[in-house]
C-alpha cells in the first residue's frame, strides 16, 4: 500500500515514509491510495479474536513494508495490561441516557488518562521502526501542538526513546491545571515543553510553519535530524484510531447488543476531526456505520460546516470546560474532503489555501450533501454540559468528563431531532479526574469548591467513590520542569535553541 499527499498526488510514498516524515512537503496530508475491503467474512473472523489480535490484522492491511515481527512487536508493547489495566484497552460500558441505550468506548485507561494514549503508545514503535528503513540513520525531531491532551500522551509515548527528539507546544490559558500539570512534570532527557501565547489554532499554525520552512528543516538535516509529528496529521497517529472502532463493533456483536451486519451510529467528542475521521474510513472499509454524530462545544465550526458546506473560522474563539475541542481549524477535515472530491488534489489544496488566506472555504453542493449524508452535526455550551454529568451521575451512577458529557449531549439532541434508534457507539475521551473542577462542580451539592487542584481530585473521589487512577494521583509530588512561555512568532527560535542547532 502507498500513500500521497492531499495536495500534491504526484509525491507518493511507503507507509514507513508517511509515519516517519509526518507531513508532506508541500503541506499536504498523507492518505492510503486505496483502502482494504472488510467483508463479512473478515469481520466474522475478527469477533474472534482479541484488541491486540485486531491491531494486527488492521495494521497488516495498511503498514506493506512492516514486516508480521515488526507489527507483532508493536502491538505487543504498545497495548500491555500494565499500561492499560487490563487484556481490553478500550473497554464498552453499557449505560442509558434520558432512556436511550448508550455503550460508551472508554478510551482513557492508558498511562495518560486520555484517548491519545490509543494511538501514542504505539506511534513511538511504529516511527523508530520507520525511521531504520527511511531515514539513514538520522534522528527524528517530534513537533507537536497540543490542546491538552496529544501534549502529554506523546511526551509520555516519546520519552527517552533512542533517536527522537519531542518538543510540545500549548495554548498557556488553554488547557485545564491537571494537563498542564502533566506536560510540565513530564520526565525524560529528550523533551521539551513550552506555552505560547494564544490559543490551539496559533500553536498548530505555528508547528505547520516550521515543519514546512526550507531553511529550518536544511539546518536540521546539517546535524542528522529531521522533522516528524505526532499530531493526528501522521498517519501513523490516525491508523491506531481505525482499530477501536472495529473493536468495539466486535464487542458488540459478541455482547449480543447486535448481529453481525446490523449498523451502528458513532458519536464523538471532535476538534481536530482525527478521531471522528477514523471511524469514517473504518466504514469506507466495510464496517457497517449508520450515521457519524459530530459534537462540538460552543467553538462549533464543524456543526455550521455539516449543514451548510461552508467552512468559516472567522467567529469568536471560546475557552471552553472541554478545552481539548476548542479549535477552530480541524486539520483533519482535509482528508475527509479530499476522499469526498474523488481524491482532487487541486480542489483540496485550493479550498485548504482559501481557509489560510480567507479564513474560509465552501465546498461544491455534491461534496456539502456527501458530508451532510452521513454526518450529524450538534453542540452544545458549558451549562448543558455540567448538565449532562449531573445527570449522567445521578440517574447512572457513571462518571464522565467534560468531553465526552458534550459528545452524550449531542446524541440527545440528535435523537430528538430524528427519533433515530440505531444502536450507537460513544466515544469517551479522557478520564473526569483531568477535568476535576468542571466536573466537581456538576456534581456536589453546592459546596464551595478548594482552591488547589488536588483538594479538587480528592473532594471529588470523596463524593463520587469513583477511584482516581495511578498517573493522575502521583502528579502532586512531581517536580515542575518546564515554565517556558514564548510568543507565536518566536516559536521557530525556540526549536532551533532546544536542538541546539541555532
Amino acid at each position: 500500500m502507498l500513500y500521497n499527499s492531499t495536495e500534491n498526488k504526484n509525491e507518493v510514498v511507503s507507509a514507513s515514509q508517511a509515519i516517519a516524515q509526518g507531513i508532506s512537503k508541500d503541506g499536504g496530508l498523507f492518505v492510503p491510495q486505496s483502502l482494504p475491503e472488510y467483508d463479512t467474512d473478515v469481520l466474522q473472523s475478527l469477533l474472534k479474536l482479541d484488541y491486540k489480535g485486531i491491531a494486527k490484522k488492521v495494521f497488516t492491511d495498511f503498514l506493506s513494508d512492516f514486516t508480521a515481527e515488526e507489527i507483532d512487536d508493536c502491538v505487543e508493547k504498545a497495548y500491555t495490561a500494565e499500561k492499560f489495566g487490563g487484556s481490553n484497552p478500550a473497554p464498552l460500558v453499557f449505560k442509558s441516557y434520558n432512556g436511550n441505550e448508550t455503550n460508551i468506548l472508554e478510551l482513557w485507561h492508558g498511562p495518560t488518562c486520555a484517548f491519545k494514549d490509543m494511538a501514542l503508545q504505539i506511534l513511538p514503535h511504529l516511527l523508530t521502526k520507520s525511521l531504520k528503513k527511511t531515514a539513514d540513520g538520522k534522528d527524528a525531531v517530534i513537533l507537536v501542538a497540543t490542546s491538552g491532551d496529544t501534549g502529554k500522551a506523546a511526551l509520555e509515548g516519546f520519552k527517552d526513546v533512542e533517536h527522537t527528539k519531542i518538543i510540545v507546544f500549548y495554548p498557556e490559558l488553554g488547557v485545564s491545571p491537571m494537563q498542564k500539570r502533566q506536560m510540565n512534570t513530564q520526565e525524560g532527557a529528550n523533551v521539551k515543553v513550552c506555552a505560547i501565547e494564544g490559543n490551539f489554532d496559533d500553536a498548530q499554525t505555528g508547528v505547520k510553519r516550521i515543519f514546512t520552512t526550507p531553511e529550518i528543516s536544511s539546518k536540521l538535516a546539517e546535524n542528522n535530524m529531521m522533522f516528524s509529528s505526532a499530531n493526528s496529521i501522521n498517519w501513523g497517529r490516525l491508523l491506531p484510531q481505525i482499530v477501536y472502532y472495529i473493536a468495539s463493533y466486535c464487542e458488540m456483536v459478541n455482547a449480543g447488543k447486535i448481529k453481525l451486519g446490523d449498523k451502528i451510529n458513532v458519536v464523538v467528542p471532535t476538534g481536530n476531526f482525527g478521531n471522528i475521521l477514523a471511524s469514517y474510513y473504518a466504514c469506507c472499509m466495510g464496517l457497517p456505520i449508520n450515521k457519524f454524530i459530530c459534537a462540538s462545544n460552543s467553538n462549533n465550526v464543524l456543526t455550521d460546516f455539516i449543514s451548510t458546506g461552508v467552512y468559516d473560522k472567522n467567529r469568536k474563539f471560546y475557552a471552553t470546560i472541554s478545552p481539548s475541542m476548542d479549535i477552530l481549524v480541524s486539520s483533519n477535515l482535509e482528508r475527509l474532503l479530499y476522499k469526498l472530491s474523488g481524491n482532487s488534489d487541486t480542489t483540496t489544496r485550493e479550498w485548504m489555501t482559501a481557509l489560510k488566506t480567507d479564513g474560509k472555504y465552501e465546498v461544491t453542493a455534491e461534496v456539502k450533501d456527501a458530508v451532510s449524508s452521513v454526518f450529524y452535526g450538534g453542540y452544545c455550551d458549558d451549562v448543558k454540559t455540567k448538565e449532562t454529568i449531573a445527570k449522567m451521575y445521578k440517574e447512572e451512577n457513571y462518571l464522565c468528563d467534560t468531553h465526552t458529557a458534550v459528545a452524550i449531549a449531542v446524541y440527545d439532541q440528535y435523537i430528538s431531532e430524528t427519533g433515530d434508534k440505531t444502536p450507537t457507539v460513544i466515544a469517551s475521551t479522557a478520564s473526569p479526574y483531568k477535568f476535576s473542577k468542571s466536573v466537581l462542580s456538576a456534581v456536589n451539592d453546592g459546596s464551595e469548591l478548594p482552591d488547589s487542584e488536588f483538594d479538587m481530585v480528592d473532594m471529588l473521589n470523596s463524593l463520587t467513590g469513583v477511584e482516581v487512577p495511578a498517573p493522575l494521583a502521583s502528579l502532586k509530588d512531581k517536580e515542575v520542569r518546564f515554565s517556558d512561555v514564548v510568543k507565536v512568532n518566536e516559536m521557530p527560535d525556540y526549536v532551533l535553541k532546544a536542538l541546539g542547532v541555532n
